[in-house]
């Protein structure tokens, strides 16, 4: 048996009235196709077991595995167990295995257990048992003809468990295939995609059927992925490996990592591996930016402090900001960015400092100041240099551009510092 097109149904009124968003279809198809499966459709569906039943009808035929999350609590709403049970033919039996981690999970967290708890170990006597360690709700496997339908959780961390514990390797097993499939990641930042696109294109249309080059633009960052498939495993990476040296050369002055990471992870990692410290002066982000990078594990060893100084007091007091420059340059300005940056690196004792301060908007513009310019500053040991930008888009986007663009000030600080 070989399982090489998939669909993801995701199951929820919480999905479909945006109350909470979908990570769950992206992260499994990140993980189907690392392993060399199609992708056919996502698809997200409500809580209603007439919409279950008809969409596993619809879609059955086009895909060898279908993968569904969501439905499987304790409570009245979470009826997708239940309507699997039906459509398969089955009947609910206790599973001893799962009920004893159901009241070993209550014990370990110091909770009562309910009756309507002990229902999670019942499960359709037509499926194989997923175990999920990390809650209490097991995954299900079905078959219909060649076609493997799964059934796990909603919530992410006990879905990704099951995933990469339970499932993947069984679907590695059915397939035992030769087929590689290869993936190489640069992330670049500060040059438009049509541009780079334009850059690249004979090197793009150089690439063989069997090597594709993806796009992916995200608030200022292009990640480019080459992606390629084949049996001969070394001949395949060494191919993607020239065609990729050859885009990076190309684009070397944009590079931010040759990794599929943030900006903020590049920078996390590149302060640890030159063993230097960071630290921020924030007004119009608000504390985004110390925030993005304390997202990184190990960000502790590299990131010492920030000052949010959004009221003008807190930049008079505390970032040496003087009255004169509020009063007559404004809060957004080079001469304030510059002050800024230079005494939370003081304060702070870091190598490198950085500072942001701008109008993101709707409100706040004059006539010489409209919404979206932003000064940022970045200070080390060589000197504060500033720059000005102009983002026009709304509040949200401006602050999440303004970010992208001071991390990646903080990038070529580093690279001086450490030539």
């Amino acid at each position: 048996m070989q399982i090489k097109k998939a669909i993801i149904i995701c199951i929820g009124d919480e999905l479909l009235i945006g109350q909470i968003i979908d990570t769950n279809s992206a992260w499994l198809a990140k993980q189907l196709n690392q392993i060399g499966l199609s992708i056919v459709r996502k698809i997200t569906i409500s809580d209603n077991a007439s919409e279950i039943k008809k969409t596993l009808d619809n879609n059955i035929p086009d895909a060898d595995l279908i993968i569904m999350t969501g439905g499987l609590g304790p409570t009245k709403d979470d009826i997708t167990k239940q309507t699997l049970n039906e459509y398969f033919g089955g009947t609910l039996i206790r599973n001893e295995k799962v009920l004893a981690h159901v009241r070993d999970f209550f014990s370990k967290e110091s909770k009562r257990m309910l009756p309507i708890n002990e229902l999670q170990a019942d499960v359709p006597d037509v499926c194989s048992v997923l175990f999920n360690k990390m809650g209490t709700a097991p995954g299900m496997l079905f078959i219909k003809g060649d076609t493997w339908i799964v059934s796990l959780p909603g919530v992410p961390l006990e879905m990704e468990n099951i995933m990469k514990d339970e499932l993947l390797p069984k679907i590695k097993f059915a397939n035992k295939s030769k087929m590689q499939i290869i993936h190489r990641n640069m992330v670049l930042f500060g040059k438009g995609e049509s541009y780079i696109a334009e850059d690249i294109k004979v090197i793009e249309n150089a690439l063989p059927e069997h090597i594709k080059l993806a796009y992916l633009p995200h608030y200022g960052v292009l990640t480019l992925r080459l992606s390629g498939s084949g049996e001969a495993f070394f001949q395949l990476r060494d191919e993607i490996n020239t065609f990729y040296q050859m885009i990076r050369d190309r684009e070397m002055e944009y590079l931010v990592a040759e990794e599929d990471i943030s900006i903020a992870e590049a920078v996390v990692k590149q302060l640890e591996l030159h063993r230097l410290t960071l630290s921020t002066a924030e007004s119009c982000t608000g504390g985004l930016i110390s925030s993005q990078i304390t997202d990184i594990p190990g960000a502790s060893k590299v990131f010492t402090g920030s000052v949010v100084s959004y009221d003008n007091e807190i930049k008079n007091r505390l970032l040496e900001v003087s009255q004169e420059t509020l009063h007559t340059v404004g809060a957004v300005s080079e001469e304030t960015v510059i002050n800024m940056a230079r005494a939370v690196r003081k304060i702070m004792g870091t190598d490198i400092s950085v500072s942001v301060s701008g109008i993101l908007g709707p409100s706040g513009a004059t006539s010489t100041k409209p919404v979206g310019l932003v000064y940022i500053g970045v200070d080390n040991r060589f000197g504060t240099l500033a720059f000005k930008y102009h983002f026009p888009y709304d509040r949200k986007t401006n602050k999440e551009l303004v970010v992208q663009t001071a991390l990646n000030l903080i990038l070529h600080s580093i690279k001086e510092l450490s030539n």
